[in-house]
């Protein structure tokens, strides 16, 4: 028939039976198995291949991954269909729901075909007439659905029964779950059972009456969710909070289960779903042994076996009915009959926090570590603490200026109590590094600056200072009381004399007058005004540590104690592996985008502090799980792939909110990788340097000497339009951190 058939590619999930190379930043359906595209794309050329009639093409698919999904649509005629992107997976009854909408809205009762994105199909022609014999039962107002014959008793796929009779159109008697082996045998002997493909044909007026009758709360919901959803050439995008709230389960559960006359069409073609390393072994290129061979590797007196290499040498001799599979990070052995069970694995890892499930490092790291220490080294020393201890300091008024233009002279602005601390706090560091510039001199300026008028009556400090030292906003925001207390710390820690009374003198301001009365948390102003935030909380944790490592006092400790608590209870979302921004005064999420916000930068940056504490306290590793769970949520999800530098900010499910990319939150992840390596997992040292290079490519190269480009847009390109000295403490401790880290490597080599 001629007739218009739209078709739908869902596209989620994350392949977990293929890892190690399969991950939730990189799914099956974006890996090219077999040397012809990406699985997504060569199904969406398989819909677009349909021999006649009119078939408009859409592609259902997570929001955080539209770029990857535009560039697949690009090379594919869609016929009018398009994109259209969810903000978090549903299930597949979510989907088929949306889908239905979108048909009924733009082509209207017209028949549509549903195919997921990651299925190996032999010929486009074969599947093409598969689909034409099943057009009259669809058109006809029945749901039909293509069985595949079984040939061997597989545990890893649902399985339809049908009547017996010779026609094309059989009729399905039911669905049955993923069987057992025994099962499994009894339904390939049995003649009449046949695996589940999971396509779907349809007319759209059917399957929302279908929805109506069985599932009226996932329609109405869905319904909700596609009336409110955003439109634009690049495609549909449902909206996080109304498509949450559709209730996630499988199209088989809710509806083909159900719904009556289910008609199944026999598949005249060779299919499979691609689901495990034994499913990659049927369908791959095999040598005379059996075997399948893939990147580096040497296989000897081996059958039968799957053998795929992403970096290194794999070798092996006598191996039967095997997989090996070996990534940069990780490597993979069963027997192929096992291989349904990599979950198990995942899983496992899971529990541990492991970076290996979550993120895919880049292929173009640099193996040397400590390849950047030259001109890390050089920039600190000689171009940027040089500028900045000049410059930036405010000869006139005292303290230190708010920013600089790209020119190198100061931007007036007024001072901000938080950027005074932070250089103070930045040159302390940098004196304890060697640096040969006047620290203290620069430290007893910043302190005197911020004393003149910065205090209160209270003992806490103001918020922002004229350029002249006036005070400009006098609030005693827990902001900035953190970051004070850090760079006092440190001036302790530097040997000024002022330090440790200031220091005492702003904890008793703390427990007085910020401090939540019911001993949880702080708040966010002495006014008590505002939305509760996790983020002065994070530097206040970094204040305490600092104490406690300048004084030895395990008081500051128990203070930190608190704060951790505080972030395993309400900060951090153990499903999602993210850490909440925004929550209400009972440290609950807010309402909207806002309770969905998450920044990678925070992300990195609570991932060195919790690593810093469990070393500080002893605990022995036991925060560990916590600080991997953060780092690969914030390089699997918060990563613009483009650049590879950290998003602003992305939502719990890994949609981007704030597209920019700055400075700060690529200085973190430096740290945060530093504080991780050695600690059981992979080798993070071809990250760090990764994470360097990114720095200074997108961000301080590009920048006149001793500056930075601090925001970059999501194509890379520079959108700063001054340097801000807030900046400045970030980079200073990564990069001083860096060369600490690599000292050994610098002094082998020195030896050598």
């Amino acid at each position: 028939m001629d007739c218009q058939i739209v078709g739908f590619v869902i596209s989620g999930g994350v392949g977990s039976r293929l890892w190690p190379l399969s991950r939730e930043d990189n799914p099956k359906q974006f890996h090219d198995f077999s040397g012809d595209g990406s699985m997504l794309a060569k199904t969406l050329r398989r819909l677009a291949a349909r021999p006649k009639g009119d078939t408009p093409i859409y592609l259902i698919a997570a929001e955080k991954h539209a770029g990857r999904v535009h560039a697949d649509l690009a090379s594919v005629n869609v016929s009018g269909g398009g994109a259209i992107f969810e903000p978090v997976g549903r299930n597949t009854a979510a989907a088929v729901a949306v889908a239905t909408m979108q048909t009924l809205d733009a082509h209207g009762d017209s028949v549509m075909l549903v195919v997921p994105s990651d299925h190996e199909i032999s010929t486009d022609a074969q599947f093409w007439r598969t689909v034409e014999d099943g057009l009259a039962a669809a058109m006809d107002g029945r749901i039909v659905v293509f069985g595949m014959r079984p040939a061997t008793p597989e545990t890893g796929y649902g399985y339809i029964e049908v009547a017996y009779d010779g026609n094309t159109i059989r009729d399905v008697s039911r669905f049955v779950e993923k069987p057992d082996l025994a099962t499994a045998q009894h339904y390939v002997e049995a003649g009449n059972f046949y695996w589940n493909t999971g396509i779907f044909l349809f007319r759209a007026g059917a399957m929302r009456d279908a929805f109506r009758k069985h599932r009226p709360d996932i329609w109405q919901a869905a319904e909700l969710a596609f009336s409110a959803a955003e439109r634009d050439l690049s495609g549909l995008y449902l909206p996080l909070d109304e498509y949450t709230d559709i209730p996630s389960t499988s199209i088989d559960y809710a509806i083909m289960e159900k719904a009556e006359q289910i008609a199944m069409v026999p598949a005249g073609f060779r299919w499979n779903d691609l689901g495990s390393w034994q499913s990659l072994l049927d369908v791959g290129p095999v040598d005379q042994n059996g075997n399948v061979t893939i990147g580096d590797v040497v296989a000897i007196d081996c059958e039968n076996s799957y053998f795929r290499s992403e970096g290194g040498l794999v070798s092996a001799i006598g191996l039967r009915n095997m997989a090996v599979v070996s990534t940069s990070d990780a490597t993979f052995v069963a027997p192929v009959s096992h291989s349904q069970n990599v979950r198990k694995i995942v899983e496992q890892l899971e529990k541990s926090g492991r970076l290996e499930t979550r993120f895919t490092p880049a292929p173009d790291r640099v193996l040397t570590s400590g390849a950047w220490r030259r001109r890390v080294h050089h920039w600190l020393f000689e171009e940027t603490l040089p500028l900045w201890s000049t410059k930036g300091v405010d000869q006139v008024h005292g303290g230190f200026h708010e920013a600089l233009g790209f020119d190198g002279r100061p931007r007036l602005k007024p001072k901000r109590m938080r950027t005074m601390a932070r250089q103070v706090y930045a040159f302390a560091v940098a004196g304890a590094r060697g640096w040969d510039g006047p620290a203290d001199e620069l430290i007893s300026n910043g302190l005197a600056f911020m004393q003149r008028a910065g205090r209160t009556d209270r003992g806490g400090w103001v918020r922002t200072l004229n350029v002249d030292g006036s005070v400009a906003d006098p609030v005693e925001d827990a902001y900035d009381q953190s970051c004070v207390l850090l760079a006092l710390a440190w001036a302790h820690s530097c040997g000024n004399p002022d330090a440790l009374r200031l220091g005492e003198e702003t904890f008793a301001f703390l427990d007085a007058h910020l401090e939540d009365e019911r001993m949880i948390g702080f708040l966010e102003n002495a006014q008590g005004v505002g939305s509760r935030r996790s983020n002065p909380h994070m530097h206040m944790l970094e204040a305490f540590l600092a104490w406690h490592r300048v004084t030895a006092d395990r008081t500051y400790l128990r203070r930190a104690s608190r704060l951790i608590d505080l972030f395993r209870t309400s900060f951090f979302d153990p499903n999602s592996w993210t850490l909440g921004e925004f929550f209400d005064e009972t440290w609950k999420p807010e309402a909207g985008e806002a309770g969905s916000w998450t920044e990678p930068g925070h992300h990195f940056e609570w991932a060195s502090l919790l690593m810093d504490f469990d070393s500080s306290s002893g605990r022995q590793h036991d925060l560990m799980c916590y600080a991997r769970k953060l780092y690969a949520s914030a390089i699997a999800n918060g990563l613009n792939r483009a650049t590879g530098l950290a998003y602003g900010a992305v939502s719990r499910e890994g949609i981007p909110l704030d597209r920019v990319s700055r400075s700060w939150p690529q200085a973190e992840a430096i740290k945060a990788a530093i504080a991780l390596d050695g600690t059981g997992g992979p080798d993070l040292k071809p990250e760090i340097e990764e994470r360097v290079g990114r720095l200074f490519r997108w961000h301080i190269d590009p920048a006149p000497t001793g500056l930075w480009i601090d925001r970059i847009d999501e194509r890379g390109r520079s959108i700063a339009t001054d340097v801000p000295a807030s900046i400045f403490y970030h980079l200073v401790t990564a990069l001083t951190q860096y060369l600490d880290a690599t000292d050994d490597v610098h002094s082998a080599g020195t030896r050598n």
